[in-house]
C-alpha cells in the first residue's frame, strides 16, 4: 500500500535495486515551507546523538533540531507526509530537523535500531523498531553534502524541497542492511534537512 501509494504520485523515481525500496521526489516541498521549517532549526538546534555510540566522536558531527507537532508549519508538512506516503501518522516520530556546517557528517548507518545493539529495548519497548525513513532536502549547499547509499552505489544531491523516502526492512519484515547510507560533509555552505521516521506500532513515548 506505502509503495503503491508512493509510485502513484506523479513525478516519483523509484530507485532501481532489488536490494531496497528507496524512492526520490523532487520539489515535494516549496521553497516558502522549506525556509519556514530552516528558520525554527537555527533557532532550536542542539549536537545531534547517537541511539547506540560506538566511541567515535566523529561518527555524527551534525546539529538536531525538535520539530513541535503542534506547530501550525510543521503539521501542515507532517499531514502532506501522510498524504504522499499513506504512512498513519500515529506511527510516527516528532519530526526532527538536522544541520550540517562545512566539514560536518554523519558517516555510514541505518536508521533501524541494531537487534544486537545494547539499547535495543530501550529505544523498541514502546513503539517497536523504525519501518520507513522520510528524508526532505531544505536548501542545497555550495558544494558537498550528498547521501550516499553505500550498498547500492547510490549517490542523491541535496535539491532544495526534494524528498527521499526507503523502507529499512526487507520484505519479511527483518532489518535491511542494505539501507546503509552516509549524510556526506558538507564542503562549502551548509545544510538542512528533516526527517521522519515510522515504527511498527503507534508512538506512545
Amino acid at each position: 500500500m506505502v509503495i503503491d501509494s508512493m509510485m502513484s504520485t506523479g513525478g516519483v523515481q523509484r530507485v532501481p535495486s532489488p536490494k531496497l525500496h528507496l524512492f526520490i521526489k523532487r520539489n515535494f516541498l516549496s521553497t516558502e515551507e522549506c525556509d519556514a521549517l530552516i528558520e525554527r532549526i537555527r533557532a532550536n538546534r542542539r549536537p545531534s546523538t547517537l541511539a547506540n555510540y560506538n566511541g567515535d566522536a566523529a561518527f555524527r558531527t551534525s546539529q538536531t533540531c525538535d520539530l513541535d507537532s503542534n506547530d501550525p508549519v510543521v503539521r501542515a508538512i507532517e499531514d502532506k507526509i501522510a498524504a504522499f506516503s499513506r504512512l498513519d501518522p500515529v506511527y510516527g516520530e516528532p519530526m526532527q530537523g538536522q544541520h550540517y556546517e562545512v566539514g560536518q557528517e554523519f558517516k555510514a548507518h541505518t536508521d533501524y535500531f541494531e537487534p544486537t545493539g545494547v539499547d535495543y529495548e530501550k529505544y523498541t519497548s514502546v513503539a517497536g523498531q523504525r519501518t520507513w525513513t522520510v528524508m526532505i532536502y531544505l536548501n542545497e549547499p555550495e558544494a558537498g553534502g550528498a547521501t550516499r547509499f553505500k550498498a547500492i552505489d547510490k549517490l542523491v544531491q541535496p535539491e532544495t524541497g526534494k524528498l527521499l523516502a526507503w523502507n529499512n526492512r526487507r520484505p519479511d519484515g527483518s532489518c535491511n542492511p542494505s539501507t546503509i547510507h552516509h549524510a556526506m560533509k558538507v564542503r562549502a555552505g551548509e545544510k538542512y534537512v528533516i526527517t521522519k521516521w515510522f515504527r511498527e506500532r503507534p508512538w506512545g513515548w
